[in-house]
Parts: C-alpha cells; structure tokens; sequence
C-alpha cells in the first residue's frame, strides 16, 4: 500500500510542475486558470503543489483554461508495463527547456 501511496505522490509533484510550466508560458495567475476553468483559486495551488491529484474532469479543464493539450500536463508520467505480475507508474526526468 505504501508503494501505491508514493507513486500518487510522484504522479501528483510531476502533473504540478507540469501545471506551473504550461500555466506560467501561458502567462496566467493561478486565480485566472482557476476562473477560467472554474475551480476554486487553492485546487490550482494545491493541483501544482503535488498535494492533489487530478480526476479527468480536472486535467480536462485545466488543460482548456490554459490552452495546452492534455497531454502536457502529463508529460514525464509513464505506465511501466510489469515484467513480472504487476506494473507501476513511473516519472521519466525531463527537459526543463524542452518547450522553450
């Protein structure tokens, strides 16, 4: 269970600062993305602190409001498909520059 509970985490820390990236190279304040995609200000904080993670509806919005594909906020999430009975989620490090 702890190991499930950790790649959450993990999951959750890269989807925020993915979230940060798109939101600041779309130059808007997280109280803008959160009008926009009408979640309250502190999901958004939360959302990019990594103490929260996103349901679809929520990556979907957010994506909207800060016009970037779903995908990149997923960026560097990846499914490691099991080598032996189980897979685990796995963050594949990033170019930090990669969109600049």
């Amino acid at each position: 269970m702890a190991k499930r509970r950790s790649e959450r985490s993990d999951v959750a820390c890269q989807f925020g600062k993915n979230m940060r990236r798109c939101r600041q190279k779309a130059r808007l304040s997280q109280e803008e993305v959160a009008f926009l995609s009408s979640l309250h200000r502190t999901e958004i904080g939360l959302l990019e602190r990594g103490e929260r993670v996103p349901g679809i509806d929520t990556l979907i919005r957010v994506a909207a409001a800060i016009s970037t594909p779903p995908g990149d906020l997923l960026a560097g999430i990846v499914w490691k498909l099991p080598s032996t009975d189980t897979g685990q989620l796995k963050i594949e490090p990033q170019d930090e520059d990669e969109d600049e």
